[in-house]
């Protein structure tokens, strides 16, 4: 969504022409697989109108007998719209593991967050035939960070259904193996009505964390060796990430970005199936983990004055035997130029990154302490490594501290925003921490964090977040890490909220230079119930 531009996405059965508004863009083709993006342009700004979707013609969307209200399409107001700005709020959280069908799953993994959140917006719009009175219940944006599917870890009846087309017994077995799977993974995990609906109305930015791949995924280059040596991976890498590319990237580009991204450009103007383009695309950027330049998955919005960097975290590293680094130099110089960039029209910087940058300091000791006996040619350290999950930003110390030198400098300069938040998730658990610097800031930073959407944690682990904060504990791992060689951070932080656990979603609240959160989590009653409500000015 912009100010006068909107991007719909949607995949159909077959070939066509899709229709949105007036706006029209063919279907291409992957594998049998049909999509179209189209464009909608010349609307007016801060204004909510509803849409229909047609295809050849004839009216596909909303669905017959659905029962749902109309998707809208809800444009950002300009400056000159509006003397005083709107409140925002941004929806986000990660890790969602899909509807399964089995009911002792079910119970286990409890009520879909996101689903309740959908569920809730949907009783608010009930009656509403007022699109003003429906734009002032709508969220500004839903960010999704990481884990929308689980390619590793498949349902029963997607297991089924695997079985039904392929033998299991070599090969992925009942992982995912091609791109009609990751096809199938995304219509089970994105079909849910609610969540259907909720998606058909509300901008959504999106990024893959290692579930939508591979658990572990880039973890290490010894990791990356591991896989190698499987005859399956290359398909299964190529496939994961083509539908990322389909499913998940597509959708967060705007108008100018898509018209010269070259890769759209030939998508678009090829005949028949386009596999070859996007499988060759997908081995390229596999390629480039470990090189200094590599294919940018990273990307901004503009939100108003809210701007949001997503971070890739996974596909840009960089992994050999001189360094280690969470995102290669090239997307990093551009993430550093696009948080300085126009620092007067900025109140509030969001970075998002599926895993969290300020983790509990006691487990950003051990990651670092991880780091350099792994380096070191530990055998012991990178099977934990892998093992436990030592791969978030402590584990990448050196893009730690430069992530800590952008935010500390784009804190401190003249013209700093109010807040400078890291949204993250990831860790199956929800907290905040504030972070402090040795020289004097002028914003506030954050780090915010808040998963999973749908999922568990095992019981034990609920017990080792915790002490993760605890003052003597961490005292103790720290002085451990000094002994171990593991430097001082550039940056200091304290909890100031959770740790806290269930299925939950966060919403960011702003208006102008002022901002808080809240955390919700979903009760067994399907609806979602307060956690949190934290003030961040």
């Amino acid at each position: 969504m912009g100010t006068r531009t909107a991007t719909v996405w949607v995949e159909t059965a077959g070939p066509g022409v899709v229709e949105v508004l007036g706006h029209r863009a063919p279907t291409f083709a992957v594998q049998e697989q049909h999509y179209a993006l189209v464009v909608v342009r010349d609307l007016d700004p801060g204004t909510c109108r509803t849409y229909d979707v047609h295809v050849d013609g004839r009216r596909v969307w909303p669905l017959e007998g659905s029962g749902m209200p109309p998707s809208r399409i809800r444009t950002r107001p300009t400056s000159s719209v509006v003397a005083d700005p709107a409140p925002q709020r941004i929806v986000f959280g990660s890790c969602r593991y899909p509807p399964t069908g089995d009911p002792e799953l079910e119970r286990g993994l409890g009520v879909d967050a996101l689903d309740a959140y959908a569920a809730r917006l949907l009783a608010r719009l009930e009656g509403l035939a007022d699109d003003d009175g429906a734009a002032a219940e709508l969220p500004d944006a839903v960010c999704l960070l990481g884990d929308q599917i689980y390619a590793d870890e498949t349902t029963p009846r997607t297991q089924e259904w695997i079985r039904s087309r392929r033998g299991v017994d070599s090969g992925a077995g009942l992982e995912i193996a091609d791109y009609p799977e990751y096809a199938h993974l995304y219509s089970e995990t994105w079909s849910d009505p609610e969540v259907r609906w909720l998606l058909s109305t509300v901008p959504t930015s999106m990024i893959f964390d290692d579930h939508d791949i591979r658990d572990d995924w880039n973890t290490s280059q010894a990791w990356r060796a591991q896989m190698a040596q499987q005859d399956w991976w290359p398909a299964r890498i190529r496939a994961g990430l083509a539908s990322y590319w389909v499913y998940q990237h597509l959708g967060n580009l705007d108008p100018d970005t898509l018209a010269s991204d070259a890769l759209y450009q030939a998508v678009i103007s090829a005949d028949g199936d386009v596999w070859p383009l996007l499988g060759e695309y997908a081995a390229r950027a596999d390629a480039a983990v470990g090189n200094p330049e590599g294919i940018r998955w990273s990307y901004r919005w503009d939100l108003g004055r809210t701007r949001l960097l997503m971070i890739d975290s996974r596909c840009g590293r960089v992994l050999n035997d001189d360094e280690r680094l969470m995102v290669n130099d090239a997307t990093f110089t551009w993430i550093e130029e696009q948080a300085a960039e126009g620092p007067d029209e900025v109140d509030h910087l969001l970075l998002g990154s599926s895993i969290p940058w300020l983790m509990p300091p006691a487990a950003t000791q051990v990651q670092a302490m991880n780091e350099r006996s792994a380096a070191a040619g530990s055998g012991v350290a990178e099977r934990l490594r892998q093992a436990v999950d030592l791969e978030h930003w402590p584990a990448f110390r050196a893009s730690f501290d430069r992530l800590a030198r952008l935010v500390e400098r784009v804190a401190s300069s003249s013209s700093a925003p109010e807040t400078i938040c890291v949204l993250s998730g990831d860790v199956h658990h929800c907290y905040a921490a504030r972070a402090g610097f040795a020289t004097p800031t002028r914003s506030r930073v954050y780090q915010l964090t808040c998963s999973p959407v749908r999922n568990g944690v095992p019981w034990f682990m609920e017990y080792v977040f915790a002490l993760g904060w605890v003052r003597p504990v961490v005292a103790l791992v720290r002085r451990l890490g000094r002994w171990w060689g593991v430097p001082e951070e550039p940056v200091t932080w304290d909890p100031i909220g959770g740790p806290w656990f269930g299925n939950a979603v966060a919403t960011l609240e702003i208006t102008g230079r002022t901002a808080r959160v809240r955390w919700e989590r979903s009760g067994r009653d399907g609806r979602l119930e307060p956690v949190a409500d934290l003030p961040l000015t």
